[in-house]
């Protein structure tokens, strides 16, 4: 019994388990401020595209043709539902030797970024993501198309990510 529900925590993420322990990798996902961030910008942007839009074509060619304006409100609703898939898909692992990425609803890609191939972890954060308590971490490599973001995380686990890989990088890397 403990096992199961040992594999059920792993699946979300929310094991206090150390990682890399030779089991299943304990997956983490994004905090909902991610989304409810990117779901803001969605609104406001095709908001205003539509009301712009609207004021527009209605003006130039009459109020019949500003019903157009619809079209980036249609938009905003399949961009909302589309919004949510992605940020479920997103998390990340942390591993004995490396860190997994795992992203994509249609195309699911994966990236594993073994400790002593890093180069830089830097901790990105701009004032749209100053203002939701969100950071962005980024692994740099040695080979430029392996680079990979972990896009808003707390700023706490942002900084904790980036010891802990900085320090698990130099401690790999000293062997080389």
């Amino acid at each position: 019994m403990e096992t199961g529900s040992q594999e059920n925590t792993a699946l979300d993420g929310r094991s206090a388990t150390e990682p890399g322990a030779g089991h299943e990798p304990v997956w983490t996902g994004l905090p909902p401020r991610l989304l409810r961030m990117r779901r803001l910008l969605l609104v406001v942007w095709l908001g205003l595209l539509a009301a712009g839009l609207g004021v527009l074509l209605g003006l130039l060619a009459g109020p019949a043709w500003a019903a157009f304006a619809l079209l980036p409100l249609a938009a905003a609703a399949w961009g909302w539902v589309m919004l949510e898939r992605n940020w479920r898909s997103w998390r990340y692992a942390e591993r004995a030797d490396d860190l997994l990425i795992s992203r994509g609803v249609l195309w699911r890609e994966e990236t594993v970024v073994p400790y002593g191939r890093m180069q830089l972890v830097e901790v990105t954060s701009g004032p749209v993501e100053r203002h939701f308590g969100l950071a962005s971490v980024q692994l740099h490599t040695a080979a430029a198309a392996s680079d990979a973001t972990i896009p808003g995380l707390d700023p706490a686990e942002a900084e904790r990510l980036r010891d802990r890989l900085t320090e698990l990088g130099e401690a790999r890397s000293a062997g080389l």
